[in-house]
């Protein structure tokens, strides 16, 4: 082979070698291509909708604002129409109650039963105590009166539960309250107050300085002998009144004898219905 042959091949091999070192620069140009493809899909996908933005802005604000629609036209738009649609919206009337409490209304038939049933026990336990007063000399001593608050015996202190001035139950009274103890025995569900009451004569004396104190004494000595007589201590509730409560008028002797007392009160678990504290016999304010 001539020297001019080889000369040509070797120029040719050498220009053929330089095409093959710039070919990556058709894969760069495509990569570049690809990108701003990508970059202008991204830049179309998060481009806002001013007005829709701002329409969702001002519906927000009126479902914030407080505002409340008072029965009238809501209309409805679509995003791609202007149709305006009207509904008439019945809004519900708020009546304020005229139901007072503690009236008949406010009292289920099944409420008054109870009070009734219970109101027929009391009254059976009030005509056994005051068949044992009558039967044994305490009548004129012993007052049973069912009230809204439910049974009251009242114990008239002078000459048969307290001596004058003294908290300590006398001989003749403990049969009278063995009977009242035997009787709470039977009930064994309602609550008991007992409740002591005074004339308006001062006292002052080294144990009691006050009607205060000798009241709430002599309720205290009832509850403790109730309680010895297996009456359950969990039922029970003392209170002295002093000369709060009267009976009667205290300007006659009579009349602070009947003041002077301890009342039994047995508690109600079913207030009676006002009608029927209106029309049943028997009840007392």
């Amino acid at each position: 082979m001539s020297g001019s042959a080889r000369g040509k091949r070797r120029r040719h091999s050498d220009g053929g070698g330089h095409d093959s070192e710039e070919r990556w620069l058709l894969t760069y140009a495509d990569m570049i291509t690809l990108l701003l493809a990508l970059f202008v899909v991204l830049f179309s996908i998060s481009s806002v909708n001013v007005s829709k933005l701002k329409t969702l802005q001002q519906s927000l604000r009126d479902a914030f604002a407080g505002h409340v629609a008072d029965g009238g036209q809501a209309i409805l738009r679509t995003s791609d129409s202007v149709a305006v649609k009207t509904l008439q919206v019945a809004q519900p009337k708020i009546v304020p109650s005229t139901v007072k409490i503690g009236t008949p209304s406010t009292v289920s038939a099944q409420q008054a039963l109870a009070a009734r049933r219970e109101q027929d026990e009391l009254q059976q336990l009030k005509r056994m105590l005051d068949a044992f007063a009558a039967k044994h000399g305490y009548a004129a001593h012993v007052e049973t009166v069912i009230t809204r608050r439910g049974l009251v015996v009242r114990l008239l202190t002078d000459n048969v539960l307290f001596d004058s001035g003294q908290a300590t139950i006398k001989e003749q009274g403990l049969p009278l309250l063995a009977e009242v103890a035997t009787l709470l025995g039977v009930d064994r569900t309602h609550a008991i107050l007992i409740e002591g009451h005074t004339d308006n004569v001062p006292i002052s004396t080294s144990r009691f300085a006050t009607n205060w104190e000798l009241s709430t004494a002599r309720a205290t000595q009832v509850v403790r002998f109730l309680i010895s007589r297996g009456v359950t201590a969990k039922r029970f509730g003392a209170a002295g009144y002093a000369d709060l409560h009267p009976l009667a008028s205290n300007a006659t002797a009579e009349g602070r004898a009947r003041n002077r007392r301890v009342e039994i009160v047995l508690q109600r678990h079913h207030p009676l219905p006002t009608t029927s504290l209106q029309t049943t016999k028997g009840i007392a304010p």
